[in-house]
């Protein structure tokens, strides 16, 4: 999401990073170059007046007039404006109430916002470990009612069934009564969209929320609308109390202009992100961590997460001990490593929480296609496993052989056999064969990730 505007900030920042003085002319030109660069991010004006101002009295400040190194000290200025325009830090969902905790989704038409819901009861249920059920009161769109179902089935949630010729507030009375007997924690109630505000809208999610008393009202929002995502959820606030909002779409080509705008407009926090289409795309939204994002500086504590939560440890420690044990890697291993980086949503979704991607020219990163992950995993699978246990004997005749059962050319084989060699070179040097050890590596294997 954030890509043009951390190319701009890091483009500015490196050239001030190098001066051994800051000077009233440098630390002008600066603020110049990062004003313009959250404009074309599209982040509200009056956000990008006050980022400024503040950042200007950082740069005059004593902390970095005086240190060893100015240029570096005003980077840390811009990453600490960048958190506290963000929020500080992560606000998580207060649950705390006698079960069920009611949740209510509010929103425009098409920021994804039943697709929100079930992702948010999913992580609700695998993270939190809660018995989440989810109820549809969109009583003007019938498909919204059947993509909840659906999206509930393939996330193992409860679904409550409602109707069109049913009320809003009824639907959702009758979930929580149904939640009530089946001892669950949550109840998330996902509300009709509009196109635009509207006050017949905002009588009926008005009159909705005063009869369930919902512990959390969340706005979700898509960040592809930039600043004005920020605008439609203050307008929303004044007529809900929100407690804050879940931005969708932050894997799209969005410049970022929402998530600098949405905290600072309308004082709300925004909880989570949604950064794919896969129901396990939605990500606490942490300020610190967005920020060092923005800044090049990567994110490896959601990465660690993701993976803790993500891989099958039971086949990491198994690989492990393995290599542990001299018994080497083999192509059977790394076609297991390729299958869970994929589940964590290939390399694409890794890449900018990886420290010093930003010096990674960007002709490489374009050429990073998860697509790729599939036809490699592919090539692997046209193997018997004897090639896989031993990719010595994998020759000519065999290579031609592997080629025409994947359907894929010559080369393609190739690749896959010097990613893999790659592969096998990082694994000797550390003492543990897990997914965290193909991200370590990854900067380094960028080059051999070509489609």
């Amino acid at each position: 999401m954030f890509d043009n505007l951390s190319d701009r900030l890091n483009g500015t920042l490196k050239k001030i990073k190098g001066q051994g003085k800051l000077t009233e002319t440098n630390i002008k030109d600066t603020l110049r170059e990062v004003r313009m660069a959250l404009l074309e991010a599209d982040v509200a004006l009056p956000v990008v007046t006050d980022f400024i101002a503040h950042l200007k009295e950082g740069a005059l400040g004593e902390e970095v007039q005086t240190s060893l190194t100015p240029g570096q000290a005003m980077v840390k200025v811009v990453q600490r404006e960048l958190i506290k325009v963000m929020g500080e830090a992560n606000e998580e969902l207060d649950l705390k109430t006698n079960p069920p905790a009611i949740i209510l989704m509010a929103g425009l038409q098409g920021a994804g916002k039943t697709t929100t819901v079930a992702k948010l009861g999913r992580w609700l249920k695998q993270t939190k470990k809660k018995k989440v059920g989810v109820v549809s009161a969109d009583i003007y769109r019938p498909a919204a009612i059947k993509q909840l179902e659906t999206l509930a089935n393939d996330s193992e949630l409860v679904f409550f069934d409602s109707d069109i010729s049913q009320k809003p507030v009824d639907i959702a009375n009758n979930a929580i009564e149904a939640a009530k007997k089946q001892f669950l924690d949550v109840v998330i109630v996902d509300t009709a969209g509009r196109l635009h505000i509207d006050e017949e809208m905002m009588c009926e999610i008005k009159e909705l929320h005063a009869a369930i008393n919902p512990v959390e009202t969340l706005f979700v929002v898509d960040s592809m609308t930039g600043q004005d995502a920020a605008n439609t959820a203050k307008a929303f606030d004044e007529a809900l109390p929100l407690t804050g909002v879940i931005l969708t779409k932050a894997d799209g080509d969005a410049r970022g202009g929402a998530a600098l705008s949405v905290r600072h407009i309308t004082g709300k926090p925004i909880k989570f992100i949604g950064v794919g289409e896969k129901a396990d795309a939605l990500e606490p939204f942490h300020p610190d961590r967005m920020a060092s994002r923005i800044l090049g500086m990567g994110d490896m504590l959601t990465l660690i997460e993701e993976i803790e939560q993500k891989s099958d440890k039971k086949k990491a420690e198994k690989l492990a001990l393995k290599i542990q044990k001299g018994k080497g890697f083999d192509l059977e291993d790394f076609r297991e490593q390729l299958v869970q980086m994929q589940e964590m949503g290939g390399v694409s979704a890794m890449m900018d929480k990886l420290p010093g991607m930003n010096e990674v020219p960007q002709h490489l990163k374009d050429q990073v296609d998860d697509k790729a992950l599939a036809r490699q995993i592919g090539v692997i699978h046209s193997m018997t496993m004897q090639e896989r246990k031993h990719p010595d004997l994998i020759k000519g005749s065999r290579k031609r052989r592997i080629a025409e059962g994947a359907g894929q050319e010559l080369q393609d084989v190739n690749r896959i056999l010097k990613q893999y060699k790659m592969m096998q070179k990082m694994m000797k040097r550390v003492k543990k064969g897990n997914m965290a050890n193909m991200v370590r590596g990854m900067k380094s294997n960028l080059r051999g990730m070509r489609p």
